[in-house]
């Protein structure tokens, strides 16, 4: 007799656990109808990446049929009528401070993680009347088209459970709740909110803890913002990987590597439980999304973007980064940029330096290329001149040593190079053997080793040939 109770209540309840559950599993329906091609690479977006990268593609080499897609049924009229009658009890607003990005002040708590999904109390008819009304908005926008533009006020949104209001910037706490209770972390989340409506631009660092580079570029685009002059959200997470970070490594605390976990699954491992919470938490919530890496141990990346040129939207989405070179990349499962571009979302990773370091040079190109960004997506408006983009390379490839020894490079990262050209040699310690590297494509350095003891087959210079873009 115990346990008849909860037995019942269970019971009692399953119909709407059921219909919650059955939310994201539309969502994940839609998101797999999306033909992003995916090859199967290493995050280091360096060597792996290069080497198994699915080739650019000229238009109308897509061999995806989409004309046999089925529609999605319709829904059940009976779950529909079922859920008329459900109450939908007010929230109170949380409202983030408005505060001064560049001023130090506390970080707050947390809001804890929601259970169900948003908008899944709403009723069928609920839903209904605001796409009825969402249609009407529209009609009437398309109805004042001649009229001279004005811009449109921002709204405020909701963000790790506070309101953000237009026309303010707030720091908000993000923790995947994955330490001890008594001595759980929470990662800063920096957020300016525009006066004005605009598209929502998100920018992470740190996916990788040791990568510095990327923690000090969206700390100086962020604070530079001004939301009275802003169109649109960003939104900054400068240190994703928090515990890597004050550990200097790579990973996490597990050994894993956090961006081959993403989506993730909210019951997973470690790693696909923090990917799952900062996925759904943040970004979900973007327009657009970088994701600013730098090369791995021992390696250094020219400024660069890495991007998906056979994805349309992605193509379009690069041509805001001025002065910033774009190297062709497909992408691999369980990347931040892959799962984002499958869910809608304009993603690219942005490649800059060496790990461990603070390179200033490289710094700077990251911040002027986002700069460059807002001001192409009309978020900001600057007056600056870069000059001629940097060029796309369709096709890379690295230049591996034949013999283990030290390596000493002879040419520098950005270089022009010829095919048969010295880039360096490998030297042995003992038997004083010298062992050249030559280039094997006229190209660019976009990508070195620094000088170092290396084995035969180390992947030691980066080379990235120029191409025009099919059918262009």
């Amino acid at each position: 007799m115990l346990f008849q109770r909860p037995r019942h209540s269970t019971i009692r309840h399953f119909p709407i656990w059921l219909f919650a559950a059955a939310l994201p599993m539309v969502t994940l329906a839609d998101t797999n109808d999306s033909s992003v091609l995916v090859a199967q690479l290493a995050e280091d977006e360096n060597v792996e990446d290069v080497v198994r990268s699915e080739p650019r593609r000229s238009p109308g080499e897509d061999g995806d049929a989409s004309d046999d897609e089925q529609e999605p049924s319709a829904p059940d009229t009976d779950q529909q009528t079922q859920t008329v009658n459900t109450v939908v009890v007010p929230v109170t607003r949380k409202i983030a401070p408005n505060i001064d990005l560049k001023e130090v002040a506390p970080l707050p708590e947390p809001e804890p993680e929601p259970e169900t999904l948003p908008g899944a109390e709403l009723s069928a008819e609920e839903l209904q009347v605001v796409q009825d009304t969402a249609q009407g908005e529209t009609s009437a926008a398309e109805d004042e088209a001649d009229a001279p533009v004005e811009p449109l006020p921002a709204e405020s949104f909701t963000l790790l459970g506070k309101e953000v209001l237009p026309g303010t910037s707030t720091r908000l706490a993000w923790s995947p709740q994955i330490q001890i209770a008594g001595l759980s972390q929470i990662t800063p989340v920096l957020v300016v909110n525009g006066v004005n409506a605009g598209p929502t631009l998100c920018l992470t660092g740190a996916v990788h803890g040791d990568e510095l580079n990327g923690i000090e570029i969206i700390r100086r685009t962020m604070y530079d913002l001004n939301p009275e002059k802003l169109s649109g959200r960003v939104i900054g997470v400068p240190i994703v990987n928090l515990t890597g970070f004050q550990q200097g490594s790579r990973y996490l605390p597990d050994r894993r590597d956090l961006n081959r976990f993403f989506p993730g699954r909210k019951d997973g491992n470690l790693a696909d439980r923090v990917a799952y919470s900062l996925f759904e938490n943040v970004i979900r919530h973007c327009d657009m999304l970088v994701d600013i890496h730098t090369g791995s141990l021992k390696r250094t990346n020219l400024p660069q973007l890495r991007a998906d040129m056979n994805n349309p939207d992605v193509a379009e989405f690069t041509r805001g980064f001025d002065r910033m070179a774009v190297v062709h990349s497909s992408g691999s499962p369980g990347m931040l940029r892959t799962a984002a571009v499958q869910a809608g979302i304009r993603a690219v990773t942005m490649e800059a330096g060496e790990s461990l370091r603070i390179q200033e040079h490289q710094i700077e190109a990251g911040v002027n290329s986002l700069n460059s960004l807002l001001e192409k997506h009309g978020m900001i408006s600057r007056m600056f001149v870069w000059g001629d983009p940097e060029p796309v390379y369709y096709d890379s490839t690295w230049v591996r040593a034949e013999h283990g020894g030290i390596l000493f490079s002879e040419i520098n990262l950005g270089a022009n190079v010829s095919e048969g050209e010295v880039l360096g040699y490998v030297a042995d310690p003992i038997t004083n053997e010298q062992h050249p590297i030559r280039s094997t494509s006229n190209g660019r350095i976009i990508g070195m080793a620094v000088d170092q003891v290396v084995m035969a087959g180390f992947a030691a210079y980066h080379i990235g040939t120029e191409a025009e873009v099919p059918g262009e």
